[in-house]
């Protein structure tokens, strides 16, 4: 088994050249682009929200140990449990504690990036307690075994032929069957067990601080059937998560919806306070907050790249990457894929295994001009790049190797010195095999073109 830096380059490259792969996916993003422009289109004065909202994670970020014992005082006051949780293994444990206590078998989840962060279905089918995804896009890459391919598309490689196939093999629907039957048949097989459940695991978009809430916004209402039915809702989530008060909502849920897909507001918007009060019908007998860590306070103490932090998850630098637009999803082998991945996963699960993801950049900018909360993404995989740098995390051949380019830039002489047949030589011998073995490599003239022209200068003369 190779690193996970050499196992990256031989997806990337399988992926790059899988012609099909590429067609489902730009058709997919080319869809949801034309959405967002049109959705982007209705916002007055979208420079001046993004600015709002960056100023609003500025200050939950800079306060983070203010806001969260504020959520955890509102959230306890309505009869809710909080429990933090400093790595994927201890939510994970608390997790299972909570079901165990309660006898349960059955889990209904709906989408949630933080329990595909922890690896939470694998752990609890490990305990034997089934756990099934909800959401038809995680539904569908749960049948085939797959994580998520994208934030807010999970099942955004696959076309409709092939989720009509995998029906057909699992379920015996008709081969042909069009994306409507296709829901048809998984409502059906769903709603059952929303009603047997004996446990419903969420994450959540937003933690309200001044009144105790979460925030969830979703497309399919499964998560108010995972927050309904049950006797207990377990909601994890990360601690990035909280903004100051529930009257932020107004301009964080429209920058999520538009940015995510295009729609003025995502169709189920759901703020929970708690468990089901004395003088409720609805909602379960227990809920419980796991706050997450798990690496984000190491980003936290990064003062330059704590931006990072700053995310909603809405998707929208996913969706102009160009890197992410030929390798897909799955290449990065990260829970967070794209540019929001490469600049928070080198933080969150380690620089020396993660630092190449910050170099799968054109830094064309792009990212960051979408980012609804005006993330520098790109000059963050640039600081990512300089660490990895100043923490000796890179090779001594590279190390060598700059230090050598550089003194040979920086100085004309130097530069000079090796004429143009010992460039080719070491073109063809240093970077043949990592830069060139899919093109070829230029020819260096035999003399550079200071040499020529003082030739020239000489010879008017």
């Amino acid at each position: 088994m190779g690193s996970t830096a050499e196992e990256f380059l031989i997806a990337s490259e399988e992926k790059a050249f899988d012609v099909d792969h590429r067609r489902i996916i730009n058709n997919n993003i080319d869809k949801y682009s034309t959405s967002v422009a049109r959705g982007l289109s209705r916002i007055t004065n979208l420079d001046n929200a993004k600015r709002k909202g960056h100023v609003i994670k500025w200050k939950v970020m800079e306060n983070l140990d203010k806001f969260l014992p504020e959520f955890e005082a509102n959230f306890q006051k309505r009869g809710g449990k909080v429990i933090w949780a400093n790595d994927a293994e201890e939510a994970n444990r608390e997790i299972l504690n909570i079901i165990q206590k309660a006898n349960a078998k059955t889990v209904v989840k709906s989408k949630s990036m933080v329990t595909e962060e922890i690896h939470l279905n694998e752990f609890l089918q490990s305990n034997q307690v089934e756990s099934l995804e909800t959401d038809l896009g995680e539904y569908i890459v749960q049948l085939l075994g797959q994580k998520p391919y994208h934030i807010v598309t999970p099942a955004m490689h696959l076309s409709k032929e092939d989720i009509a196939k995998l029906f057909h093999e699992r379920f015996g629907t008709p081969a042909d069957a069009t994306p409507e039957q296709l829901t048809q048949k998984a409502r059906e097989l769903l709603r059952d067990k929303y009603l047997t459940a004996d446990v419903g695991i969420t994450g959540a978009n937003f933690l309200l601080a001044d009144t105790g809430s979460i925030a969830i916004s979703e497309n399919e209402g499964n998560a108010r059937l995972c927050t309904t039915f049950p006797k207990i809702h377990i909601a994890i989530v990360g601690i990035e998560k909280i903004i100051p008060s529930i009257a932020d909502l107004d301009l964080f849920w429209p920058m999520l919806s538009t940015h995510g897909t295009g729609q003025n507001l995502t169709v189920y918007n759901t703020i929970l306070s708690g468990p089901r009060q004395p003088d409720e019908t609805d909602g379960p007998d227990e809920m419980y907050v796991i706050l997450l860590d798990n690496g984000r306070t190491n980003l936290l103490a990064q003062k330059d790249q704590r931006q990072g932090l700053y995310c909603i998850r809405c998707g929208a630098c996913l969706n102009v990457c160009p890197v992410y637009k030929n390798i897909g999803g799955h290449a990065y082998n990260t829970t967070y894929s794209g540019p929001i991945g490469s600049i928070i996963t080198p933080h969150t699960k380690g620089m020396d295994e993660f630092k190449h993801l910050s170099y799968a950049s054109s830094l064309c900018g792009r990212c960051t001009e979408v980012c609804p909360v005006k993330i520098d993404i790109h000059k963050m995989l640039l600081l990512n790049r300089r660490d990895s740098v100043t923490e000796h995390l890179v090779t001594t051949k590279e190390r060598w190797g700059w230090a050598i380019w550089k003194k040979g830039m920086l100085k004309r002489s130097f530069a000079d010195f090796f004429g143009g047949k010992m460039k080719n030589f070491l073109l063809r011998t240093f970077f043949k095999s990592t830069w060139g073995h899919l093109k070829d490599m230029p020819t260096v003239a035999d003399k550079s073109f200071s040499k020529q022209w003082q030739e020239r200068n000489k010879t008017e003369e």
